[in-house]
């Protein structure tokens, strides 16, 4: 599959939050015991906005920033990763979000986050840019933009602005337990929209906090399946990751790579597949060779990005992509 730059996809918007991430400088410790931290732009959606463009595709993303020195850096790399941020705003009053991600020996991550409340999360309905929701192809989202008002309002009327115009619903939940209020509230509020979207992805264990059940079995994975729905994908790590839509399911492989940092590893997979989604919508959903094939080029994309610290730094080009899936064929 060839994601030629010269002819980008139609534009996907990406909904939510954009936030530093400061990861230690040495992999492997706690927050309490690293002694530096790198600072690394985060926020799934902002980091699914910027693997589109890094892929060739066109995306905008909307959101809310602190009007302060790391507000504008992060528009910055944002315009800098061409993604338009027209439906970016600035709050005078509040910060921009911050995390710190303790990277474990294993490559996983802890948060420990600072929002109370930060830019994002005050995001109102009045700042949308529908116009630009209305023009793409994709609207994708989250579910940390439905933890608290008034984001959760602006995010229930950019969804249903999106769903009227015809425009298809992305959602990866990203799961981030410490931002909700209990693991009840977190299942509710993620579940709330659950069947608004026509393509949903979830990790492994996600499926398991969702669920409650075994996320290797595929009546509980189908337990998450609904009638609007078009295509549900589980990501199962380096495994790879399994689809299911009404017509037929699978599992595509992943790939086998030094693993350094999982940060923005979904993200990158999420951003690759909607560039596929965008290009063609209808072979993604009804073509199980072009699904698969999409599905692999999204597995490399996962995989290329946790080989670096960091999401948007470690986010891959077609052509990394491109070198991963031959040299993995000749082996």
């Amino acid at each position: 599959m060839t994601i030629s730059a010269a002819s980008p996809s139609p534009s996907i918007v990406a909904f939510g939050e954009m936030l530093i991430d400061f990861v230690p400088d040495t992999s492997g410790v706690s927050l309490a015991e690293s002694t530096g931290f790198i600072k690394a732009p985060g926020g799934a959606p902002a980091n699914v906005a910027c693997a589109i463009t890094k892929l060739g595709g066109s995306s905008a993303f909307i959101g809310k920033l602190g009007d302060d020195e790391f507000g504008h850096m992060l528009v910055d790399i944002l315009k800098k990763n061409k993604v338009n941020t027209d439906g970016v705003c600035f709050d005078p009053h509040a910060r921009t979000a911050l995390a710190f991600v303790t990277l474990k020996s294993d490559g996983e991550r802890e948060f420990m986050f600072y929002r109370n409340p930060s830019a994002d999360m005050l995001l109102n309905e009045s700042e949308l840019k529908m116009g630009l929701i209305k023009e793409a192809k994709i609207f994708h989202y989250g579910s940390i933009s439905l933890i608290s008002e008034p984001c959760r309002s602006a995010h229930m009327a950019a969804m249903k602005a999106a769903k009227e115009a015809g425009i298809l619903l992305s959602y990866d939940p990203n799961v981030r337990l410490p931002l909700w209020p209990s693991a009840d509230a977190a299942r509710d509020g993620i579940k709330s929209i659950w069947n608004q979207a026509d393509f949903i992805k979830v990790s492994d264990e996600e499926v398991e906090f969702l669920t409650q059940g075994d996320a290797n079995s595929e009546d509980v994975v189908m337990s998450l399946w609904h009638d609007n729905l078009k295509l549900l994908l589980v990501t199962d790590g380096e495994k790879g990751c399994r689809y299911f839509t009404k017509e037929f399911k699978g599992k595509v492989s992943g790939f086998s790579v030094k693993t350094v940092d999982t940060t923005g590893a979904g993200d990158a997979f999420v951003g690759a597949l909607l560039v596929s989604m965008a290009k063609d919508t209808h072979a993604i959903f009804h073509d199980e060779a072009k699904l698969i094939e999409a599905l692999t080029f999204a597995n490399a994309c996962g995989a290329i990005c946790t080989t670096k610290k960091g999401a948007i730094p470690a986010l891959p080009s077609t052509s990394d992509a491109h070198e991963l899936i031959t040299a993995s064929k000749a082996n």
